[in-house]
Parts: C-alpha cells; structure tokens; sequence
C-alpha cells in the first residue's frame, strides 16, 4: 500500500530522514516512534505531500505522493491543530470536511452519532469555535474529521497527546475497530510506547532519521522498546 524508496529530507546540509526501504501493507497498523527529533513527523509530512523530498520519494497505492495528488481522496490524517479551521465551529468543520469527501449533512450527522461518547458531551452544540476548544478537544475533532468518507489510509500523529484517560481508552478501542476487517491502513505516531503497542501491529523505531528497528508485535514488544529508550 505505502512504499518509501531511498527516501532522504535535508535542511541547510543536515540530513534529518534517511530511510532507504519501507513497506507498510494494506489494512497494517503501523506505529512510528522515536525521541524528539528522530523523524516521525517529517515522515508524515512526506508522505502528505506537505513538504518535498531531498532524494527519493513515497508510493501511496502505486502513487507517487509528490508527482501526482490521486492519493488525497482515499487517504485522510490529523497531524495537528494547524488541520483544523480555527475560525469554524466542530459542525461546520465536520460539514466542510464532509462536502470534501462527497458527504452531504445528512450523511454527516449519522456518521458523527456513533461518536457521542468520544466526544463526552465537548464538541458538538457547543456553539464554539474550534480555535476556542480546549486542545485536547480540538484534537478529538481533529481525529473524527478525518475518519469522514471512509478513508483507506489514515494517518494520525500523536493522537494520545493532551486526551485525558478515558478518551485515551476510547481512541484506542476505535482505532482497534477500524482495522480489524484489513481494509484500513492506520498509521501513528507516538511517544506513548504502551499506547502503541496496544493499537498497533508492527512498530518502526527512528532515531536521527534512520530506522533502527521494525518490529511485529509480540508480548516482549513493550520491553524492547523500553530497553531500547532506557539505553
């Protein structure tokens, strides 16, 4: 499904990305993690589109991202606050996003009813705008607008950051159910290692830019990953 070849991103001389060979198939939960600074979101940045390669390039479904925009209507992500309209409300963003994915309001709305324990009552009918939720809030809307249309490729970075306990729980219950039938490619990032873990089937670790580990899941997954940090 998501193919990076001889992919490399360098700023002023300085290599920040350097992965020569990585494959994520169809339907994979994929976890990326990493210290600060190791690479996890211009990753994701790349594989957007948002910023260009220095050498090489990714393959979203047999398309190359940043030689064609084919790749934008299966695939959808919510990297951080800057995806959202601040100046909307939730409704009219869903509805925006919608109108995007061919989705009419009426089609929004059920889709959005399966939703009311994640969003606890703090996002809809609110009469708010989206720049004045509180940012785990805004990352909760940020996180269902981009599951509008029945995408086939996800990508979320750092989904867990500033939800408290029980959304956390509810995120990862959802992201569970959303690959469970293989026809969704979800792809996170975290610092979170028992968070991704739990969600996630195979897991990369970088570190300066290059991968340094790729792991299927195990029960020692966990402890590896600590090890590894704990260095």
């Amino acid at each position: 499904m998501i193919t990076t070849t001889n992919l490399s991103k360098s700023y002023n001389g300085a290599t920040v990305l350097n992965v020569e060979h990585l494959e994520i198939p169809k339907g994979e939960s994929f976890g990326l993690v990493g210290n600060n600074g190791a690479g996890k979101t211009t990753y994701f940045s790349l594989l957007l589109d948002l910023i260009r390669p220095t050498t090489g390039h990714i393959e979203n479904n047999a398309i190359i991202v940043n030689e064609s925009e084919d790749w934008k209507p299966f695939t959808s992500s919510f990297i951080d606050e800057s995806f959202l309209i601040g100046y909307l409300t939730a409704e009219e963003y869903f509805y925006f996003i919608g109108d995007l994915r061919g989705q009419n309001k009426a089609t929004v709305d059920a889709f959005l009813a399966d939703f009311e324990d994640f969003f606890n009552g703090e996002i809809l009918g609110q009469k708010k705008y989206l720049r004045d939720l509180s940012k785990g809030n805004q990352k909760k809307a940020g996180i269902i607008a981009a599951l509008i249309g029945n995408p086939q490729v996800i990508i979320l970075d750092e989904p867990f950051a500033n939800l408290d306990p029980t959304t956390q729980i509810r995120l990862k219950r959802l992201m569970k159910e959303l690959t469970e039938n293989r026809e969704v490619t979800l792809l996170v990032s975290s610092h979170d290692l028992l968070h991704v873990t739990e969600v996630c089937e195979r897991i990369v670790v970088l570190e300066k830019g290059e991968v340094v580990k790729d792991l299927a899941k195990s029960p020692e997954t966990l402890k590896e990953l600590e090890e590894h940090f704990n260095r």
